[in-house]
């Protein structure tokens, strides 16, 4: 599993600031609980110091550090059972002056065993989630949302009616959102505007992105103006080679409109190496056009359409504008 390391970094962020609220509460309520026991406050302060005043005597004296802290235990022992007796006297918990982390894992480190831990995991898939829906809309476009319904059960000029079609790219998108980093596989959706394509393409953002791996969605015009600029203006723009490495190392790629941008030969080539590049590391991705394969073919060369058709699940959107009926029937 990748990291994204844009979203990481704000994952982190929020991470952080909310490890920071919840110390600022803790010391708002050990203050709360000094000023209504000074006792308290003052037992906080001579545990704190009992360590290095102890040892620092036993330390001038060249004695044996034992006793030392035989008399530390004794001392903190003292301390700590009075705090519990006031602490219970005055209705707080025993643990009350403390500030417990919110994760027992990592204690609010964010790594466990020198791995991501679930809890900044957590803030990671939610942050992927808050930045794909400033382009996708993941917050009502989801499996549990498509409807079949507005597909014709006709055949009308297609071998099989719109609505059998769907219920196949259905079957095979849930598939492979539910099946994400088992078994791998690329998709390739085509066909004219409307007909669900980007619907369920943010419905597998989504389930992938809740199960914690990486997704980068795009548009093709703005892939290739990102590796153009990684490419020919790198101290212009430096955050571009940022994006290129998003682009190749992202678990899930969805490159959206491909065929809408201005084809010149970078655009091909980019694509080429996009495409390729993913398929040698095994990274998955998802593909939405306008075009049909052969008009890819003519467009990006042979080599494209071979890898598009041969590595590829290939599905075909047919039936009418499915944003247009709805504004029809409104």
């Amino acid at each position: 599993m990748a990291y994204d390391g844009k979203v990481m970094r704000a994952a982190w962020q929020r991470f952080e600031e909310d490890k920071q609220r919840r110390a600022s509460q803790a010391e708002t309520r050990r203050r709360r609980i000094y000023q209504e026991v000074p006792r308290l406050e003052e037992i906080e302060k001579q545990l704190r110091g009992t360590v290095g005043r102890i040892m620092a005597q036993a330390l001038r004296r060249g004695e044996d550090p034992a006793p030392a802290i035989a008399r530390l235990r004794a001392e903190n022992l003292t301390l700590q059972q009075e705090r519990s007796a006031l602490l219970k006297e005055h209705g707080y918990p025993a643990d009350a002056l403390e500030e417990r982390p919110r994760c027992i894992l990592c204690g609010d480190t964010g790594y466990c065993r020198g791995s991501v831990c679930a809890c900044l995991q957590n803030y990671y898939a939610r942050e992927q989630i808050r930045q794909l829906s400033s382009m996708l809309d993941v917050s009502t476009q989801s499996f549990d949302t498509f409807e079949l319904d507005w597909y014709d059960t006709e055949p009308g000029a297609f071998s099989r009616s719109p609505r059998e079609t769907m219920e196949r790219n259905f079957t095979v998108c849930r598939r492979f959102a539910q099946d994400f980093g088992h078994s791998g596989g690329n998709l390739l959706l085509f066909g004219d505007p409307g007909l669900g394509k980007t619907f369920l393409s943010a419905s597998i953002a989504r389930v992938v992105s809740e199960d914690g791996f990486s997704v980068v969605y795009d548009t093709a015009g703005h892939v290739f103006a990102r590796c153009e600029a990684a490419k020919f203006r790198s101290d212009e723009e430096p955050d571009a080679a940022e994006d290129v490495r998003r682009y190749e190392k992202s678990d899930l790629l969805i490159l959206d409109d491909l065929g809408t941008e201005m084809t010149t030969a970078f655009v091909q080539s980019a694509l080429y190496q996009l495409v390729n590049s993913r398929l040698l590391a095994g990274k998955s991705t998802v593909i939405n056009t306008n075009l049909t394969p052969p008009e890819l073919g003519v467009r990006y060369g042979a080599a494209v359409r071979s890898r598009l058709e041969g590595e590829y699940t290939v599905l075909p959107f047919i039936g009418r504008d499915i944003r247009k009926l709805k504004r029809e029937r409104s």
